[in-house]
């Protein structure tokens, strides 16, 4: 395995498009990050529920914001709204909504909700 290495999100090695919904996946080594884009009106028991079939998301995100802004319920009834420049870690069990007009871009790197978000 090289010392360094470099992917671009825009040449991905899986892209997967539910409603309102992309997500880029690249794989270096053992690791594996994603961009999730989600369009205005995107909110995830709407868009991805029917492809992930459970009552709400069951994975852990770790990531940081590049642009939009998003809110965040978790069924523990905590809610937080995040937004360009921060970074987060959402446990599983919570739904999340786009807020406003601009579509929201963050990048993550938990391994495994990069490998199986939004796969169906």
């Amino acid at each position: 395995m090289p010392g360094v290495e470099s992917r671009d999100f825009d040449s991905p090695d899986e892209t997967r498009a539910p409603d309102k919904t992309q997500v880029d996946v690249v794989r270096m080594g053992s690791t594996v990050a994603a961009r999730m884009t989600f369009e205005p009106g995107w909110r995830w028991s709407e868009c991805v529920k029917p492809v992930a079939g459970t009552e709400s998301c069951q994975l852990r995100h770790v990531g940081v914001v590049a642009s939009g802004r998003m809110a965040v319920r978790h069924d523990d009834g905590t809610e937080v709204e995040i937004g360009p420049g921060e970074a987060y870690i959402i446990e599983p069990g919570h739904d999340a909504w786009v807020l406003g007009d601009e579509r929201f871009v963050g990048f993550e790197f938990e391994s495994r909700s990069a490998e199986e978000y939004a796969k169906g």
